[in-house]
């Protein structure tokens, strides 16, 4: 079914199909990946750089989501990056775990050459790009988000914020 969906969705150019089968089964996004003409993301559940060399090899996806969190943070990611790039895919960093997570996505994402697009959620789930956590939090601006320019990650922590709200 993901193959005839995916052929039935590629008039519409859509930027990506994410993980439209059980992370697991990489076989299964082998077959649809070439079955289709979108391009298939997946590795938001993968957490070694183990993992995504089989996705590479066996040209399974050509987006790949590690989530920087899970995957052994900014170097592991920067690894993931390095090996996508010679396989002539693009990052598009996983991160539902906040703004600090985003602070290190931000970093990556400012150096590697194969990056797309940053995952985060949304206002409407609930997320406040780092009001309560941060002294300056994150703002959305015709869709972009200003990198981080301090020391470390590039933000600080509002301490006192998340006493006041835990």
């Amino acid at each position: 079914d993901c193959i005839k969906v995916a052929r039935r969705l590629e008039k519409y150019n859509i930027a990506w199909l994410e993980d439209v089968a059980p992370w697991q089964n990489t076989q299964h996004y082998v077959n649809i990946s070439h079955a289709t003409t979108i391009p298939i993301a997946t590795g938001e559940r993968k957490f070694t750089t183990f993992e995504y060399r089989e996705v590479l090899e066996k040209q399974a996806a050509t987006v790949l989501q590690p989530d920087v969190c899970h995957a052994g943070g900014i170097s592991q990611v920067m690894k993931i990056a390095a090996m996508g790039e010679n396989y002539y895919c693009s990052l598009a960093p996983h991160n539902p775990l906040g703004p600090l997570a985003l602070a290190a996505c931000l970093q990556i994402d400012t150096v590697i050459p194969n990056f797309t697009a940053q995952e985060h959620p949304t206002m409407e789930e609930g997320w406040d790009l780092g009001a309560v956590y941060l002294k300056k939090p994150f703002e959305i601006v015709d869709g972009y988000i200003e990198i981080p320019q301090g020391p470390g990650l590039g933000v600080e922590v509002d301490e006192d914020g998340i006493k006041e709200n835990s």
